[in-house]
């Protein structure tokens, strides 16, 4: 039983969801007026079911090209630890499950929850084995989280849910530039094309910086937008451009240097420098504001 619950915790990337989620509590906490401790409830399981499904089918469509790669050649799948059958019905189950949980907060959230699931797993998943482009279509569900949070603590969709959106859809191109980079060999195992100029160089580092740079200016625009639903005090914006402009030396270094070490460092500066930016925004609004 205990090797079972391993297995389904591996097929959903539990800490993975769980790192989504995070995102989208933070965006609720961003836009939350009155605290509903129901509808946070909600949105973390809402948010970690759907994420898990999607990361399911993920390795469901994947199981052969996971074999071949050393990092996944030891998920449930490949090691026919689960069936595919039993592993198809648990994906849908926790999908349709998560989707309801995030209909009683709103529709909107249930609308954008199905929205990353169907483009992760029929956009994303099978484009990893086309072209690059597949990072671009995969940054649309992966900044999903954060607008779903403060879609669900509004039940608005506008500027500023487009304003999160875009901070975490910016992030994730140095981000997963930097694990192409790190992971090419492996890729290619798998004959997945993720690295944008089809090799590790001048081209894919160039993207992280330019895309750093927008999220670097994306992030600071609610202190000169003064956007009355999201307002950034200049302590908060200054603390988050500091940040911003360190990870963006990052993908700058990456530039200079086009070798494995920096493309490393950018990937460690991306785990960090997301949670960090949001922690920043949720200081802000309680302490300054």
């Amino acid at each position: 039983m205990k090797n079972t619950v391993q297995y389904y915790a591996q097929l959903i990337k539990f800490r993975l969801s769980t790192t989504v989620v995070f995102s989208a509590v933070i965006g609720y906490l961003l836009g939350v007026d009155n605290f509903s401790l129901l509808e946070l409830t909600l949105l973390i399981l809402g948010g970690f079911l759907v994420t898990g499904s999607a990361n399911a089918f993920n390795q469901i469509l994947e199981k052969e090209y996971d074999s071949l790669m050393k990092r996944t050649a030891n998920r449930p799948l490949p090691q026919k630890n689960l069936s595919i059958s039993n592993s198809l019905i648990f994906a849908v189950q926790i999908g349709i499950i998560g989707l309801e949980f995030l209909f009683v907060i709103n529709p909107q959230c249930s609308f954008f929850g199905l929205l990353s699931i169907l483009l992760y797993v029929f956009a994303y998943t099978p484009l990893k084995r086309i072209s690059p482009i597949s990072i671009f279509v995969g940054a649309i569900p992966g900044a999903i989280p954060f607008l779903l949070g403060w879609v669900a603590a509004t039940n608005d969709f506008g500027m500023v849910a487009g304003l999160l959106f875009a901070i975490q859809f910016f992030w994730q191109f140095p981000h997963f530039i930097a694990i192409a980079w790190v992971q090419d060999k492996e890729y290619k195992k798998a004959g997945f094309k993720m690295m944008f100029g089809a090799k590790k160089g001048k081209y894919a580092a160039l993207i992280s910086v330019l895309t750093s740079v927008l999220m670097l200016v994306v992030s600071v625009i609610p202190y000169f937008w003064k956007i009355t639903e999201l307002q950034l005090s200049v302590y908060g914006a200054a603390l988050i451009f500091l940040l911003g402009t360190w990870f963006t030396f990052k993908s700058i270094k990456l530039y200079n240097k086009c070798d494995d070490t920096t493309a490393r460092n950018v990937m460690l500066a991306s785990f960090a420098y997301l949670p960090l930016m949001q922690i920043i925004y949720i200081l802000d609004k309680i302490l300054i504001q």
